[in-house]
């Protein structure tokens, strides 16, 4: 046997907008958690969620802990165009490293998936922001991809859908609600 089977799917972890965004086929989703790594609002968006002179703020995958995401099964014969699209997509800026990841699947398999983590020696890594911080960015950005207030909402929606907690997502996602509401 080959050290590369072709017939064989492959994986890509989504713990942000590509959990209600992916925009790639895929054959299934799965939940799962991958360990060494925590979901962070701490990449400064120039580009999807802000501008250089308004930046947002996006997710990251930084050093700690672990996440809990969907997991897309993608066929093999699908699998060149959709890591182009997710190359272009994700690395505008080259401010997340691509690494082949393993993932522990709720139903119990390990499989090993594409995963975009922060690269925090990129000058867009914000490291740990305060509450009000991420807040004051997140309100003011707008990019090519639309609101970051909706950015952020939409994501922490998706997940308390899936149930999926994230404390510090649902804390800030909910005052951004309740500032719209009041608007």
């Amino acid at each position: 046997m080959s050290a590369v089977d072709e017939t064989e799917n492959h994986w890509v972890f989504g713990y942000g907008s590509l959990i209600w965004n992916p925009g790639f086929p895929f054959v299934s989703t799965h939940l799962g958690r991958l360990k060494g790594a925590h979901r962070s609002l701490s990449i400064i968006s120039h580009h999807h969620r802000g501008t250089v002179e308004q930046p947002g703020l996006v997710f990251g995958l930084t050093r700690g802990g672990s996440v809990r995401g969907i997991v897309f099964e993608v066929a093999s014969a699908e699998w060149p165009s959709v890591r182009a699209y997710l190359e272009a997509r994700e690395q505008v800026t080259t401010v997340y490293r691509d690494v082949m990841r393993p993932v522990l699947l709720d139903d119990g398999r390990k499989v090993s998936a594409l995963t975009f983590v922060v690269d925090e020696r990129h000058e867009q890594f914000a490291g740990n922001l305060t509450l009000d911080e991420q807040l004051a960015m997140v309100r003011a950005g707008v990019g090519i991809s639309g609101r970051n207030i909706d950015y952020v909402v939409n994501t922490a929606r998706h997940l308390e859908s899936l149930g999926i907690r994230d404390r510090v997502l649902m804390d800030l996602a909910r005052k951004l609600e309740a500032e719209s509401q009041a608007a």
